[in-house]
């Protein structure tokens, strides 16, 4: 070793810069062997075949430079206390980690599973059953409030509710009163109607006659007092005639329409003058012309025939209401 250089290992280093600048000697570790550097396995021959390589010239070998072989050295690992991993953010969608590295994630819960527990054997079961069942029966004794109570109790259930009663007869009689007046109603307004029907009566009976006969026929609005319709209204072709009689006499008049082209001149001449001759009364009311002999009437107002005839003795003014009266 020089001043220059100092040897490691049998490593040659420079004490300037440290560097390594050549290996004298392979250091072997005489203290430790192995199988295998015992047994060196075989190895084929590394020497060149002089017949494909060129020999080289004494010049070629004086020219080349002289290489000395260095090793670097072998720096050992230093060994580093293991530390911490750093914690590292997770994405929400990502559940694969560790409760430890993801604190978000929530485990599963997959439940208590416990184990069944003791059942008793059925000759027990039997056998607390049959000692249950000879047993005497306890009975838990009532106070004598309580016992009084309920026998108050169990006889006012057993009267008959007063109260209830009454409202039932109530409803009855009310149902019974309203059943009473829809039945005074519905007669009252049967005898109502057939009142008025039969006061209608004639004149319904004229207009069906009318009808039949094809004129404008009508019935008298006035009777002479003591004098009603008696039968049917009578009709022909052309002419309705109905039949007035007192109520305690023989005597009767009928009234007689008929359909007639005549006015009043024509009337006189053709039907009051043939019958009557010159023994006639003219009255006139309301522009109507009325001629009246004996206990016979006759006019004419809208192309209808009107004549008085029987055995009924009519003044002349109970002529004139009656021909005013249709």
């Amino acid at each position: 070793m020089s001043e220059q250089t100092v040897t490691v290992n049998g490593t040659v280093y420079d004490k300037r810069t440290g560097m390594p600048v050549r290996v004298e000697r392979a250091v072997h570790n005489t203290t430790r062997r192995n199988a295998q550097s015992i047994h060196q396995q075989q190895q084929h021959s590394r020497t060149l075949n002089r017949k494909y390589v060129k020999r080289e010239t004494s010049a070629q070998v004086a020219a080349a430079p002289t290489v000395v072989a260095t090793e670097k050295p072998k720096v050992m690992p230093r060994k580093v206390a293991p530390t911490a991993p750093k914690q590292v953010g997770r994405s929400e969608s990502i559940s694969r980690f560790a409760k430890q590295y993801n604190t978000k994630h929530k485990p599963v819960n997959r439940g208590i599973i416990t184990d069944f527990g003791p059942a008793p054997h059925a000759i027990q079961r039997n056998a607390h059953a049959k000692m249950a069942a000879k047993l005497p029966i306890q009975t838990a004794i009532k106070p004598s409030q309580i016992i009084k109570n309920e026998a108050i109790e169990k006889a006012m259930a057993a009267l008959p509710d007063k109260r209830s009663t009454k409202q039932v007869r109530q409803h009855k009689q009310r149902k019974a009163t309203r059943s009473l007046s829809l039945a005074s109603a519905a007669l009252a307004i049967i005898l109502l109607g057939g009142y008025f029907t039969y006061l209608n009566m004639p004149q319904l009976s004229t207009r069906v006659a009318a009808a039949q006969a094809g004129i404008n026929a009508t019935y008298p609005n006035y009777q002479p007092m003591g004098y009603s319709l008696s039968g049917p209204v009578a009709y022909d072709q052309g002419s309705v005639s109905m039949k007035f009689a007192a109520n305690a006499a023989p005597q009767s008049y009928t009234l007689s329409q008929a359909r007639s082209g005549w006015d009043s001149s024509a009337v006189l001449d053709n039907y009051v003058i043939p019958a009557a001759g010159d023994s006639y009364n003219t009255t006139t009311i309301n522009g109507l012309t009325i001629y009246t002999y004996g206990n016979n009437a006759a006019w004419v107002n809208g192309g209808i025939l009107y004549s008085i005839s029987g055995n009924a003795m009519l003044s002349n003014e109970q002529v004139e209401r009656i021909a005013t009266s249709l």
